[in-house]
């Protein structure tokens, strides 16, 4: 398993956050100073309140107050932005970010996702850079990456690995979950199989002290290697750890498909018995035969609400979902990180490529349940195999004359697990359906792309997944309103994960402030050609910061660290 590698390629709250009796407080007057003050724009102050007229005042990294149009005509103000005709709302959180390796190896600027609003970024679907140890380090091929690693060891790792990132300097600001997958290597290693005691004892140590060093709770992606070789058992045991912390469990869960409702069943009981919320990642039905499973799974996750189970789920805005090539080969042969040298073997070849045609072969195989036609292969990086980017595993398999399960193994070997894929699996039907649950989210599941040097295909999620929210959804449908979009792109995701200090308008709380125009933002991104910015989110500010100013990226990299609840310092 290459650890680094392998990232890159894939409250008490606001209680009364809206404002009070005429719209606004009215802080103001010749005696007044501020930074910033954003004057004459609908304010949507995230709490899912109706909109009003109002400006909004800035100090060092604080929203220092918020009034009706005009309160601060007379404060002394070094700058003023009019808003007329735009809205004014608190920066998105992005509950499932994959930008890892961008704050590791980039520039730090998250062109694609600040251009969107996206202001806060949440990582560690299943894997995240600390803490680390032997056994982590055992795990990554990469020489350099390894010399990273070890920065990252000792009882504070996981701390460690989210200061260095913002100390290098990053546009957003940065929290992580504590990857399921790492923690079980760094108790276990690569190899399946059940935790021994002393091994058990090792994982939830772990786990008590990345709580400790601010880990929003447990990310597990189950479909996965190693996720995948964990328990339903080990998985309660590692809540456990976390639960006095306020840990969240957060699961790209077992099955999407044919065994969708009985997967949320299973995190439904990690979170009873491990005393834990469960946040249940890109919720969805994938396959036309499972997508009438949606309004039983909604009317599952209700009825856990309804007896008093704290559950919710997020989502993206697109049919298609996106992950590793790699994925669709029976997960038992990379146990050990043996998979290419098992890819490479021509006696495991025929049981394999059974293994990948089967309806139920004890795992996940999203190739088989969109088919062939449905899936597109991308990131190649042979000179002698990019005709292939973009285009659908029936088209390569034809082009082969191979059958598409061989073409999966045989461009994973020529590509070293390098390749990722595109799977058209969702229905819009069951789109519009979640997107108008109370306790509905949104992730990008996707890395910062920047589209000056990016190379080959992403998926446009990358660029263009909250916006479209408001393209699609809000101004183009429409299914929601403008007020509960921007509620669940903000504060649904900050009191999700006791983030008490950002997610509304709301003075004393950070300057994490976007302005957008209703009326134009735009995803631009598509499938086939992905590699273009969102627009119509003119200015983002990050702690105060402006970060795009007049749709253009300002250079600045304001972002700090956000904790959970379990944090100590």
């Amino acid at each position: 398993m290459r650890v680094l590698s392998a990232v890159v390629a894939l409250v008490p709250l606001i209680a009364a956050c809206s404002p009070s009796g005429d719209g606004a407080s009215s802080r103001g007057g010749p005696d007044a100073s501020y930074d910033v003050v954003i004057e004459n724009g609908r304010v949507v102050d995230g709490t899912g309140a109706a909109w009003y007229y109002g400006d909004v005042a800035l100090q060092g990294d604080r929203i220092a107050a918020i009034g009706p149009r005009g309160a601060f005509r007379e404060s002394r103000v070094t700058q003023r932005v009019d808003a007329t005709g735009h809205v004014v709302a608190p920066g998105f959180i992005d509950i499932q970010a994959h930008s890892i390796g961008h704050y590791m190896r980039g520039d730090g600027l998250g062109i694609s996702m600040v251009t969107q609003g996206i202001t806060t970024a949440i990582h560690g679907e299943g894997s995240s850079l600390g803490p680390v140890n032997d056994k982590i380090l055992a795990a990554e091929t990469d020489t350099s990456a390894r010399r990273v690693l070890e920065g990252f060891r000792g009882d504070h790792g996981f701390g460690l690995w989210l200061e260095y990132m913002v100390a290098r300097g990053a546009s957003q600001n940065i929290g992580s979950f504590l990857g399921d997958g790492t923690v079980r290597v760094y108790a276990k290693g690569e190899e399946a199989g059940a935790l021994s005691a002393a091994e058990r004892d090792t994982m939830q140590a772990a786990v008590r002290r990345a709580m400790e060093d601010g880990a929003f709770g447990l990310a597990s992606a189950l479909i996965y290697p190693p996720n995948t070789y964990a328990s339903t058992e080990e998985l309660v045991e590692a809540s456990k750890a976390m639960a006095p912390y306020g840990g969240v469990y957060i699961t790209h869960m077992r099955s999407e498909g044919d065994k969708f409702l009985e997967a949320i069943d299973e995190a439904l009981r990690i979170g009873r018995e491990g005393g834990v919320p469960v946040e249940i990642y890109h919720l969805k039905a994938s396959g036309p035969r499972n997508w009438p499973k949606m309004p039983l799974a909604i009317a599952k996750i209700d009825s856990a609400r309804a007896a008093g189970q704290d559950v919710q789920a997020d989502m993206y805005l697109y049919p298609a979902g996106g992950n590793s090539f790699a994925a669709c080969i029976p997960p038992k042969y990379a146990e050990g990180g043996r998979l290419l040298e098992n890819l490479k073997d021509p006696a495991k070849r025929a049981t394999m490529v059974a293994e990948m045609h089967a309806m139920d072969a004890g795992y996940e195989n999203l190739c088989e349940i969109a088919s062939p036609a449905n899936v597109m292969v991308v990131g190649f990086k042979k000179p002698e195999l990019m005709q292939f980017e973009g285009k659908r595993l029936s088209e390569i398999s034809a082009a082969l004359g191979k059958d598409w399960a061989e073409v999966i193994i045989d461009l994973n070997v020529e590509e070293e697990l390098g390749l990722g894929e595109i799977l058209f699996l969702m229905s819009e039907e069951n789109m519009k359906l979640q997107l108008q649950q109370p306790w509905m989210k949104f992730g990008t599941d996707a890395s910062s792309q920047d589209p000056a040097t990016a190379q080959g295909m992403t998926h446009p999620r990358a660029y263009g997944n909250f916006p479209r929210i408001f393209s699609k959804y809000v101004r183009g449908e429409p299914v929601i309103a403008l007020e509960d979009a921007v509620r669940k792109a903000s504060s649904a995701v900050a009191t999700r994960l006791m983030i008490t200090d950002r997610g509304v308008l709301k003075e004393g709380l950070k300057a994490d402030v976007i302005i957008f125009d209703p009326a134009t933002i735009t995803d631009n991104a598509t499938f086939e050609k992905p590699h273009q910015l969102s627009t119509g989110v003119r200015d983002v500010y990050v702690n105060g910061v402006a970060v795009v100013l007049n749709n253009a990226h300002t250079g600045a990299k304001p972002g700090v660290v956000v904790r959970g609840p379990g944090w100590r310092r």
